[in-house]
């Protein structure tokens, strides 16, 4: 059997390993694989738990109140939960320099995607126009992965962006605020059209039913918290079932830092150093796939080249989406009751055209019912006691829109080594600069927005906008991108193999050639599956 070393566990590494045991090959996975902790109480709803933990106050909002955003806090929305932090916790040796850019990065087993909302949106053929392949050469895989991790969704008029595929279960049961902005749509669906404007129902990496050991969504109210259930996929839970089969082999506790290479430029393994401070070890191997994700990759491969070459080249091109979040009233909502018991994360997705198919821009449509302060509460102009009851009145109504911007490669945006650092390995210089007339361009597509709540019944408070900065995404790419047969030795082939080093594959974010206004896990899921169907 051959033997492929994969580096990373997050979903493309995930996807990509799983794909290769199916064809009958040899994976070993090496990776820090930091363990979320277990859920705590898994049967009991939000509301529930709050009342039963010995201390609640703790595991919502942190032994050092980590987890709280403050009401008129100048900066992100929403917090982490602070048994959820392990997922950005750092390690030893592992050291970033940015500017521009607020990268994350996670040693966590099952990688960043520990923490997405599980939205699930293919890439349509005009966003693949940069790519060296179309829809036809992913339509099955995306329906592939979607067996594999269980997907629902409804066939609406999101299609027209966001693709169809196969193996879609019927949806969850929409929350009443999400329902009566559906309905609002669907009775101006021509309006909408004018505008360049469709609504629909986001497709999400959840369960309907129950599936072998994983449960259907019970609507518990603890999506932020973490499901207890199984229900939200996330790689921690594919990586549970390759370490099930055999020829699988997963070793934690290991970062990788560099390549192995023979005197031909071939990978031929990797040196790992263990996080317990022990020392490093080598790790042979007859292939190497980096799936680490777009930053850790990056400077793996930046390492290699810099001890093979003395060189310290950057890596032009670095892509994330904007987002912009969009706080909004449900008029029609203000006097229900808030129901904690429904699926917390974005059950609508909004889509608006643009003359290049490209640039369109999508807004996940968030009614989060168990946040601790919303977004629009935290910034009112008032006491602590009048915006509690503030908050308590119009919870019901309160919405949110992601807005997610496209972003494409630039020579302006890069990531190289710290040229400045001391002996030892150097931390990561991390790079964006925006593109220009972003300012009109988000602000003429929030006018929009604006335009297209009002039909729906809602108000967009005044001075609410908050434009996140570059990385808070976490879809990052473009590094090492795939080109055609003139790509130069910092790009790789449509199968995601390094020009520059032999028997090295590149299956997450860094070869992306384009980044659409979308999340783009789902297709490093079915690209890596590509790439290990075609290339291995």
């Amino acid at each position: 059997m051959s033997r492929v070393l994969v580096v990373g566990s997050g979903a493309s590494a995930v996807h990509f390993a799983w794909t290769l045991l199916d064809r009958g090959l040899t994976v070993e996975m090496v990776d820090v694989g930091r363990a979320m902790p277990e859920p705590v109480r898994p049967g009991d709803g939000f509301e529930e738990l709050k009342h039963r933990l010995d201390d609640p106050v703790s595991y919502f909002l942190g032994r050092e109140f980590e987890g709280v955003t403050y009401p008129g806090a100048a900066g992100e929305y929403y917090g982490f939960p602070p048994h959820k932090l392990v997922i950005f916790e750092g390690v030893s040796g592992w050291d970033v320099t940015p500017s521009g850019f607020a990268p994350l990065v996670s040693f966590a087993r099952g990688g960043l995607a520990e923490a997405w909302t599980a939205g699930v949106f293919p890439f349509r053929d005009e966003e693949l126009a940069d790519f060296p392949f179309g829809w036809a050469e992913l339509e099955e895989r995306y329906a592939r992965v979607a067996e594999r991790i269980g997907v629902c969704g409804e066939r609406d008029d999101l299609a027209t962006h966001v693709p169809w595929h196969d193996h879609v279960a019927e949806p969850l049961p929409l929350d009443e605020h999400s329902s009566r902005l559906l309905v609002r749509y669907r009775a101006r669906r021509n309006e909408f059209a004018a505008m360049g404007c469709v609504l629909g129902r986001s497709r999400i990496a959840v369960l309907s039913s129950d599936r072998g050991e994983r449960q259907a969504c019970g609507r518990l109210g603890r999506c932020l918290t973490g499901c207890p259930t199984g229900s939200l996929w996330v790689p921690s839970l594919g990586l549970r079932e390759l370490e099930k089969r055999s020829g699988f082999r997963y070793r934690s506790g290991l970062r990788v830092t560099r390549l192995l290479l023979d005197d031909d430029r071939n990978a031929r393994g990797v040196v790992a150093e263990r996080i317990d401070g022990t020392g490093e070890e080598e790790i042979a191997a007859e292939r190497v796939a980096l799936g680490a994700g777009t930053l850790a990759s990056s400077k793996i491969f930046l390492e290699t080249w810099g001890a093979l070459t003395g060189e310290t080249p950057r890596l032009a091109g670095l892509m994330d989406n904007r987002q912009v979040l969009l706080p909004f009233v449900n008029l029609g909502m203000i006097p229900r009751a808030h129901d904690p018991a429904t699926y917390q994360y974005h059950q609508l997705t909004f889509a608006l055209d643009a003359p290049d198919p490209r640039d369109a821009v999508h807004g996940l449509v968030t009614t989060l019912k168990t946040a601790s302060i919303h977004p629009i509460v935290q910034n009112l102009p008032v006491d602590l006691k009048t915006a509690i009851f503030v908050f308590r009145h119009l919870h019901a109504a309160l919405g949110l829109v992601n807005v997610n911007f496209a972003d494409r490669r630039s020579s302006r945006s890069w990531v190289a080594l710290d040229a400045n650092g001391r002996s030892g390995e150097r931390p990561l210089r991390v790079h964006y600069e925006p593109p220009v007339g972003e300012g009109d361009r988000i602000r003429g597509t929030l006018t929009r927005f604006r335009r297209a709540l009002r039909k729906l019944g809602c108000l967009v408070p005044p001075g609410m906008t908050h434009v996140r900065p570059m990385g808070s995404s976490v879809h990052y790419s473009g590094t090492l991108p795939m080109s055609g047969s003139d790509g130069d030795r910092f790009t790789t082939d449509g199968l995601g193999a390094s020009r520059a080093l032999g028997n090295l594959w590149f299956v997450d974010g860094t070869t992306f050639p384009f980044l659409p206004a979308k999340n783009l896990t789902f297709t490093l899921m079915a690209n890596a599956t590509r790439i290990a169907d075609e290339a291995f």
